[in-house]
């Protein structure tokens, strides 16, 4: 079995591809492999990574045959993964050197089913790094005890993927995968269950990966219906809490993130389409009208008045509308024969 296998999906980054497969370089070789999945680029990117599988030692080309999103592409990846530990990396990041081969050393001497790492958030010129909101580093510990307070920032809050190192056991168990066909917010159900299903973690800093940000061709800069795929995602967040046997302790947590999403999402609307901006209305709206009562009302009094404000008129659009509907339905009914008084 080789030591490490490392998924990297890339989708349209011609620009930017060159960097990542550079700064792989360092930590090629000695049992490591490099999984590149194209998800099926149209812009050259599929060129480049035919090349760095003849030249980057470790590499492997994987290619779709049509575009399935990020979470197939990783999904794709880990298919194809021969290592006894994993990592994430996109194809529009990169790493510093050595990076790798320092976590790899940490997540087997802390003996852990995986570890969290910081990273270097990229705007432009600026570096800032972003660290795991979870501490003591270096000190292994259960991933349930770090998705709670509900209100305060977490480790479930920090999802991304290639922040981390993972042994193949967790693999194997089900818990690496993600859903198909999510095209956005694909790391939210994978954090949660990660942390729910594991048995041990740690946060041992090392910001080794450079996360770059306002990326043209990221779905975080665009405004299509893509970026709507938050909604399911979080959906299957609180069903998939609903079932677990601490749901009671975890799904306020669970919620208000859930609103604070929804919150968020609303507040930037003008980056939308306008059908996008009318359909994330109507879905966010019903999104809450399906949340439990209590636990939303326990949400929404535990955030700022702005967001709140703006949540709860989403919430009585849902309800008026569940009104029409139910009145609709009673004349219906009504005026059907034999329908009486």
């Amino acid at each position: 079995m080789l030591k490490l296998s490392v998924v990297v999906p890339f989708y349209n980054v011609r620009t930017y591809a060159p960097d990542v497969l550079r700064s792989l370089r360092p930590d090629a070789g000695d049992g490591v492999e490099f999984l590149l999945v194209d998800d099926c680029s149209t812009d050259g990117t599929s060129e480049l990574l035919e090349r760095a599988a003849r030249d980057l030692p470790g590499a492997v080309h994987l290619r779709h045959g049509r575009n399935g999103g990020l979470a197939t592409a990783r999904n794709t990846g880990l298919d194809a993964a021969r290592g006894e530990y994993l990592a994430f990396l996109d194809g529009d990041d990169w790493l510093a050197p050595g990076h790798l081969a320092r976590t790899l050393a940490a997540i087997r001497g802390l003996n852990c089913d995986f570890v969290r790492t910081d990273h270097v958030r990229v705007t432009g010129r600026e570096r800032v790094v972003e660290r795991v909101p979870y501490g003591p580093q270096g000190v292994v510990a259960d991933p349930r005890a770090a998705i709670l307070p509900a209100g305060r920032t977490t480790s479930v809050d920090y999802p991304y993927a290639w922040a981390g190192m993972y042994h193949r056991r967790l693999l194997d168990r089900g818990l690496l995968r993600f859903t198909d066909g999510l095209r956005t917010a694909e790391d939210r159900p994978w954090i949660w269950r990660l942390h729910r299903g594991a048995r041990s973690f740690a946060t041992v800093g090392l910001p080794g990966v450079f996360y770059r940000r306002g990326v043209p061709t990221s779905l975080t800069q665009i405004g299509d219906e893509r970026q709507l795929d938050f909604i399911r995602a979080f959906d299957q967040v609180l069903s998939d809490t609903a079932e677990d046997h601490q749901a009671g302790e975890l799904l306020p947590k669970a919620v208000r993130t859930y609103c604070a999403i929804i919150a968020h999402h609303i507040g930037t609307i003008e980056r939308f389409e306008p059908a996008v901006a009318r359909k994330l209305r109507s879905m966010s709206a019903r999104a809450l009208g399906r949340m439990p009562r209590e636990l939303l009302d326990q949400a929404l009094n535990s955030m700022d008045h702005e967001r709140a404000s703006v949540l709860r008129g989403l919430r009585r659009r849902a309800g008026a509308a569940a009104g029409t509907g139910a009145g609709a339905a009673a004349g219906a009914a009504a005026s059907a024969p034999g329908a009486s008084a």
